[in-house]
């Protein structure tokens, strides 16, 4: 079994295919590391450290599983935590190139580190952190989409956004 493997992303919010491919990833393994990018050029509904928490409460019971944040190049990243291979999820054809693209470049600057792609179950293909947060700012349903944990969080925070908002005149 391999030692340990990076599994990036924005996590925006974390879903439950995220979920499926922390516990498939742990299964290759020894360590699983989710690492949260810092990336200040997306507009997001959750803050770093937000995600983080969320994360580590939906993780808190898969051993060798390890959430952690980060910012810079993602391979300067894994040789800090003396990982060799990097997890990406591919839900359909889009994903796969523009994550070729970015495995490609990751090769060149660190051939050393792998990218190993995972699919999620098929009855997370379709879901999306970008969905996710539509349908939670339009107050549906979350309770299929995203852990117990997540659901709640984000019930809560749309109800805060909402009291805070203030429509012009």
């Amino acid at each position: 079994m391999n030692s340990i493997a990076i599994y990036p992303g924005s996590f925006d919010p974390p879903t439950n295919g995220h979920l499926d491919l922390i516990i498939r990833s742990r299964k290759l393994f020894k360590k699983v590391v989710v690492a949260v990018l810092r990336n200040t050029s997306k507009n997001s509904l959750l803050s770093i450290d937000e995600r983080v928490k969320l994360l580590r409460e939906c993780t808190k019971d898969l051993p060798g599983v390890e959430v952690d944040a980060f910012d810079g190049l993602l391979v300067d990243y894994a040789r800090v935590r003396k990982s060799s291979h990097i997890i990406r999820g591919i839900r359909a054809l889009t994903d796969f190139e523009y994550e070729f693209q970015i495995a490609l470049l990751n090769r060149r600057l660190a051939p050393d580190i792998e990218t190993i792609f995972l699919m999620p179950r098929e009855e997370h293909v379709f879901l999306s952190s970008r969905h996710v947060r539509e349908v939670a700012l339009l107050g549906g349903p979350l309770e299929e989409f995203v852990p117990p944990p997540v659901a709640v969080y984000l019930a809560g925070k749309v109800r805060e956004l909402n009291r805070s908002y203030k429509p012009e005149s």
